[in-house]
Order: C-alpha cells, then sequence, then structure tokens
C-alpha cells in the first residue's frame, strides 16, 4: 500500500495534468515555424513517443480542428488535453500552449513601445519587414495549391479578392463566398437543402445558421471609427476575429488590417507591420500578434484582454463540438463549405499581403532582402524564424554602413 508521501500514480489526474502543463508549455516555447511545424512537432510527442492517442486518433483530431474557427495547432492541443484528462485538461494543455507566447509577445511589446524609437530597433524592424512578406507570400503559394483545386475555386478566389479590395468586410468574403460557394457545387440537391439551412431548426445548431447570425452580428456591430479603444472594446473586437476566424493565422491579418486600420484607426499600417513581424519571430501561434496589438493599445490589461479574447471562442469550440465534429466531416455540403472558405481565405491572405508590402518595401534594400527571403525559403523550406532572425541582422547591417 503506497505511503501518503509517495508520488501519485502515473494515471492519476493529478499526474496527468502536470505532464500535460509541462510538455505544452514546453512546446509553446520552442513551437517555431506556424501551425505546420506545429502539429509535426505534437504528433511526435504524443503519438510517437508518449503514445498518449493512437495515429488514427491523432489524425481525426487534425481534420476536427480544421473544421471549426481558430488556430488549428491550439484546437489540436486543446482536443489533446481533453482526450488525456478531460475537460481540466482540455484547459491546462489550451493554456500552458498559450502562455509562453503571450509572455514572449508582450516582452517584445514593451520594449517595441520603450524603445522602438531608438535607430537600431527601428533598422532592425526594417529588415524583419521584407522577410515576413516574403515568409507570408511563400506560405500563400503553397496554401492556394492545396485550397484552389479547380477552375470553380480559382474563379472565386479571384472574385473574393476583387471584393476585398473593393473595401468589402472580410468576415462577408469568407462567409458569403462560402454559402455560395457551397450552394453553386452542390447544385443538385438545392432545392431539398434550401429550406433545412434557414429552418428555425438549424439556427440552434452549431451549422450554417450559427455562423450566419455571427456573421450579421458582426458586421452590424461596428463602431465608430477614431474612438480610442477601452477595454471592453478591444475584448468585442477580439473575441468576434476568435470567434470567425478560419484559415488559420494569416488570415488574422486580413481582419486586423480592415478592423484596426480601416475601420476603427487603431492602429497604422506601420503599427500592424510591426506587430505580425513580431507574431512572426516569436514561437507558438501566430494569434499571439493579438498580445502585442493589445499591449500597444491599452497597455499590459489591453493585452491581457486581447489575448484572452481572440483564443477563448476556440475553447468554446472544441469543448461543445467534439462530439460531433467527426460526423461533420463526412458531409459533402460542409465538405463543399470549407473548400470554398479555404479559397476565400488565400485570396484574403494575398490581398493583405500586396497592402503590407506596399509599406514595407519602399526602397532596394528591402526589395533584396525581400527576394533573398523567399530563394531561401523555396530552394530550402528553411524554419521561417531564421528567416525572420536573418531580415532583422540584415537591418543591423544596414545601419551600420549606412
Amino acid at each position: 500500500m503506497p505511503t501518503t508521501d509517495s508520488p501519485p500514480p502515473p494515471t492519476s489526474l493529478t499526474s496527468r495534468l502536470r505532464e500535460i502543463a509541462a510538455l505544452f508549455l514546453r512546446l509553446g516555447a520552442i513551437s517555431f515555424g506556424g501551425p505546420a511545424a506545429h502539429i509535426a512537432l505534437i504528433e511526435a510527442e504524443i503519438v510517437r513517443q508518449r503514445r498518449w492517442i493512437t495515429r488514427q486518433q491523432f489524425l481525426d483530431m487534425v481534420g476536427a480542428a480544421n473544421l471549426i474557427p481558430g488556430p488549428t495547432s491550439t484546437e489540436l492541443v486543446i482536443n489533446v488535453g481533453f482526450a488525456r484528462a478531460g475537460w481540466t485538461g482540455l484547459v491546462v494543455a489550451g493554456a500552458s500552449f498559450i502562455l509562453p507566447a503571450a509572455v514572449i509577445t508582450g516582452a517584445f511589446a514593451w520594449a517595441y513601445v520603450r524603445f522602438g524609437s531608438v535607430p537600431q530597433a527601428g533598422w532592425v524592424l526594417r529588415g524583419i519587414k521584407p522577410a515576413v512578406i516574403s515568409v507570408i507570400a511563400i506560405a500563400i503559394f503553397r496554401l492556394g495549391k492545396t485550397a484552389v483545386k479547380d477552375i470553380g475555386l480559382g474563379v472565386l478566389c479571384a472574385l473574393a479578392l476583387c471584393a476585398f479590395f473593393l473595401g468589402a468586410n472580410p468576415i462577408a468574403i469568407l462567409f458569403g463566398g462560402g454559402l455560395i460557394g457551397m450552394l453553386a457545387r452542390r447544385l443538385p440537391s438545392i432545392g431539398a437543402s434550401a429550406a433545412l439551412l434557414i429552418s428555425p431548426m438549424n439556427l440552434r445548431r452549431p451549422g450554417v445558421g450559427v455562423w450566419t447570425a455571427l456573421l450579421l452580428a458582426t458586421v452590424t456591430a461596428a463602431a465608430p471609427a477614431g474612438i480610442p479603444p477601452s477595454l471592453g472594446r478591444i475584448t468585442v473586437f477580439f473575441l468576434k476575429v476568435g470567434a470567425v476566424l478560419y484559415g488559420g493565422g494569416y488570415v488574422l491579418l486580413a481582419f486586423l488590417e480592415q478592423g484596426l486600420v480601416r475601420q476603427h484607426a487603431w492602429l497604422t499600417h506601420q503599427q500592424l507591420l510591426d506587430a505580425v513581424a513580431i507574431g512572426q519571430f516569436t514561437p507558438g501561434p501566430v494569434l499571439s500578434t493579438a498580445t502585442f496589438i493589445g499591449y500597444l493599445l491599452a497597455g499590459a490589461p489591453g493585452a491581457a484582454v486581447a489575448t484572452v479574447a481572440i483564443f477563448l471562442p476556440s475553447f468554446f469550440y472544441v469543448a461543445l463540438l467534439a462530439p460531433v465534429l467527426f460526423r461533420l466531416r463526412q458531409s459533402a455540403w460542409i465538405a463543399a463549405f470549407l473548400d470554398c472558405v479555404n479559397a476565400c481565405a488565400v485570396a484574403l491572405m494575398a490581398g493583405v499581403t500586396f497592402r503590407l508590402g506596399v509599406d514595407a518595401l519602399r526602397a532596394w534594400p528591402e526589395w533584396v532582402i525581400a527576394v533573398v527571403a523567399i530563394l531561401v525559403l523555396w530552394r530550402w523550406k528553411l524554419n521561417p524564424a531564421w528567416v525572420v532572425l536573418g531580415g532583422g541582422l540584415s537591418g543591423l547591417l544596414l545601419a551600420a554602413f549606412r
């Protein structure tokens, strides 16, 4: 019989929670390279090394995370926590993975506000920004090859890009394109399914009715531009982004550019690009960019509420939809909707990257850094964090020889 001071058995809830916290705190601190790199690290730890779940279960979780809005790798972590230790594990896993990125990004935000006007810091950012543009451009190209599977999706992508440059709301583009494209691709059964999609019963289910309600609430809840943001308005803005964000961290740029720069005028394009650069350079979820922006808008309290708000919907979705996600994957309607949303997401990423590139690539040194970064990423498939670091060092060299 174990003594009172003996360690808990390996299968105890306390032991599993400690394992979860230790693992995902470490992965959150070293997971550079975006969602694909995160997923590879997680698979190596929990499938091959620790054998917490089977490979098939892992693949099912990845597929499930792709079905719902929010950061895929973070939602995968939350799912793993739930499978390993129930509801408490769900919270511990997600919080542990997010915390390192939030703390590191918050530290960069403090340094940016404190030292951003120092010439050397400005030159570092001048080198980082074109490297970030290249990282995003490569990501768009690779995602586009997967997302634009046929001529119809290509046409939808082009229309979404035109709508973006005409000033349409990114959320309207994503969900409008998703719904219209879904109907077009499932044309033979429109008559039988149209009533189902708009029925009162479906408005109470986690399907199209919910997304339509979220879309309408987001589009109609716009606040006047130019008013300094309170913590409440920061919270509401990032909650809405986290609730409807499909396509991963890069699509986040389109939402931030439209909402923070054009609609509310809380940030300049320059500040947004700086935030994106820091988000690329730091480990963990790219959505920790919200921490940086929250700090710029309202200091440490703003960083805290922005971080919690943008990630909170992911916890909610995983907790709410996990029991039915695997059945939804098999729906031809949902599959068509996601195909169209992904095509529109690629268009949004391309549009916002063009706008950010106009600000970042102002002189020949920035163009040289951007081209070299693209060539390096294309030839050697290097971790993007190293490319961004190289851009920063290039900026320092430019300052030294200026």
